[in-house]
C-alpha cells in the first residue's frame, strides 16, 4: 500500500483507511468529520473489515450511523449454547428460560417448563398472553402483562423492523385478537423491567416472582430470564411444590437440551 507523507503519530492516515475500504478518501474525510451522516452497510461494513473491528466495535460503528447491524458470524439467532443450557439447568430451583426480540422460548430449565406447563403450546409469550385459553387465568394482572408484551415487541420491530418471523407473529395476532391489534396501533415502546408477576398456576395456586433479564452477549437478540421468589415466603413453597409435582410426570427434555 503506498504510503501518505511522515507519520507522526502510529495507526492508518484518512487516506490509508479508505484504499483498505475501496472508498474514496474525500468521501471517507466527509464522513470522519460527520458531514456525510448515512453512509451505506456496504460501506460500513468495508470500514469494519479495513479497521479490523471485532464485532463489539463494529455494532458500536454501526449504531454511530444510526443503524443496525447484521450478524457478521451468520450465527444462527434461535440457537442456545450449550454453556447456557447448562448455566440454566443448574437453577434447579427458579424458572429459568431464554428468549430472542419475539418472545419465542428457545430453551427452558426443568422449572419453567413446570411453571409454563398450564399453556399448550408454551412456545411464545406473546401468543401464550394473547391466543393461549390459559393466559387470562394464569397471568393475574393480565392487563398490565399484555401491555408489557406488545410494547416489548414494539421494541423488537426497532431493532428488526424486516424480521418475518415478527411479521407473521404480528400479523396473526392482530387478526384473531381485538386486544391485541387495539395495544399494539397504541405504538407503545418498552423493554422488559423488573418488576414483580403475578401467575395463577392451576397445580400450586398464586405465584409472585420477581425476574432479572440478561442479554446475552454473544449472540444478539436473545435474553436469559430468571424468576425468583422471596425467600422462605409462599411462592418460594409453592415453587418446590410445582418442582416435586412436575418431577414426577412423564416430560420430554427441557427445551433446547439437544441444541448445539
Amino acid at each position: 500500500m503506498a504510503r501518505y507523507g511522515t507519520r507522526r503519530v502510529p495507526g492508518l492516515r484518512r487516506e490509508e483507511v479508505a484504499v483498505l475500504a475501496g472508498i474514496n478518501a474525500d468521501y471517507y474525510t466527509r464522513l470522519e468529520q460527520g458531514r456525510e451522516r448515512r453512509p451505506s452497510a456496504q460501506v460500513l461494513d468495508a470500514l469494519s473489515r479495513a479497521l479490523r473491528l471485532d464485532d463489539d466495535a463494529r455494532g458500536h460503528l454501526y449504531r454511530l450511523a444510526g443503524t443496525v447491524p447484521d450478524d457478521p458470524a451468520g450465527r444462527v439467532p434461535d440457537q442456545v449454547n450449550p454453556g447456557l443450557r447448562q448455566l440454566m439447568d443448574g437453577y434447579p430451583h427458579t424458572p429459568a428460560f431464554v428468549l430472542n426480540r419475539t418472545l419465542d422460548i428457545l430453551a427452558t430449565n426443568a422449572l419453567a417448563d413446570a411453571l409454563y406447563s398450564p399453556f399448550h403450546p408454551a412456545d411464545n409469550l406473546a401468543r401464550m398472553a394473547f391466543a393461549d385459553p390459559a393466559g387470562r387465568t394464569f397471568y393475574q394482572d393480565w392487563d398490565r402483562a399484555a401491555q408489557a408484551t406488545v410494547a416489548n415487541l414494539r421494541q423488537a420491530a426497532g431493532y428488526e423492523p424486516d424480521n418475518p418471523r415478527l411479521h407473521g407473529l404480528v400479523d396473526t395476532l392482530t387478526e384473531n385478537s381485538a386486544d391485541f391489534a387495539r395495544l399494539w396501533g397504541s405504538h407503545t415502546v418498552r423493554g422488559k423491567t423488573q418488576e414483580a408477576k403475578r401467575f395463577l398456576h392451576p397445580d400450586v395456586g398464586p405465584l409472585t416472582l420477581s425476574y432479572q433479564a440478561f442479554d446475552v452477549r454473544e449472540a444478539p437478540g436473545q435474553q436469559l430470564v430468571i424468576y425468583h421468589a422471596e425467600p422462605a415466603g409462599s411462592s418460594a413453597e409453592a415453587l418446590h411444590l410445582l418442582g416435586s409435582i412436575h418431577a414426577t410426570r412423564t416430560r420430554p427434555s427441557p427445551r433446547g437440551a439437544d441444541r448445539t
